[in-house]
């Protein structure tokens, strides 16, 4: 989406400079140009269109139906959050879960076990639980419910973990990061090797977060304030020609 934003800028910035200057070499070229860049485009920039044309036709997100049903569900669903991570960082079972925002991630759960069940700290730990079927991967949290178990993320290719000092990051930040960099979901992390809890937002991770924190963070990212009513409709919807907001 980065590139994308900076190829938008470039058009613009060139468009605006050959109606201000009189080159007559170079706006041959670019006329010659512009036809064969338009048409790649597409090509090139395939996954960031199609991202954006999901979240045009997910305009019901725009106004909730029930706005206090909505409320009712968010706090629900972080309280469910907050205990089952709690519980599964005093233990050390690692863990794994996506919430979805905007993005749809439905190529993801495909590749897990669909539940489609409702979200309790009893549900979570009972996955989450070592060496059981649904231990390995991730739970993909959609609509206040858990729609799949067992869930492939893509691993992240930044390099941002590998220039950490610490050893406790593996797998699991991988792919919370790898998520977080492909879509606009949450990933929260439970570490197995000290139960430390982390959470990825677009390509950034914010480790050793208490459970107090993590709500304000959830309830910030995911709730009215970051979801329903907080961005724009421009930002929501065409979130390359905006910059991603860095977490402290």
């Amino acid at each position: 989406m980065m590139l994308l934003r900076g190829v938008i800028l470039l058009v613009v910035f060139v468009i605006f400079l050959t109606s201000l200057l009189n080159l007559p070499a170079f706006s041959w070229l670019i006329n010659t140009t512009l036809p064969a860049l338009l048409l790649a485009i597409p090509v090139i920039f395939a996954p960031e269109i199609r991202r954006t044309l999901e979240r045009i036709g997910r305009a019901g997100a725009i106004i909730p139906a029930n706005k206090q049903s909505t409320e009712v569900k968010l706090e629900e669903m972080v309280q469910a959050l907050i205990s089952a991570t709690a519980r599964l960082s005093a233990r050390q079972h690692g863990a794994l879960t996506i919430l979805q925002r905007l993005d749809n991630l439905e190529e993801f759960v495909e590749t897990g076990v669909r539940m489609d069940t409702l979200i309790t700290p009893e549900v979570l730990l009972q996955i989450f639980y070592p060496n059981t079927p649904l231990h390995d991967g991730a739970v993909i949290i959609r609509d206040f419910r858990i729609a799949a178990a067992s869930c492939i993320m893509p691993l992240s290719a930044s390099g941002i973990l590998s220039h950490s000092p610490e050893r406790e990051m593996g797998l699991r930040h991988r792919a919370a990061l790898g998520i977080s960099e492909v879509s606009d979901a949450l990933a929260l992390v439970v570490s197995e090797e000290n139960g430390d809890i982390s959470i990825a937002q677009s390509g950034r991770i914010i480790r050793q977060l208490s459970s107090e924190r993590l709500k304000n963070i959830l309830l910030a990212f995911y709730g009215p304030s970051g979801l329903i009513r907080g961005a724009g409709m421009l930002e929501r919807y065409l979130p390359f020609l905006f910059r991603r907001k860095e977490e402290e």
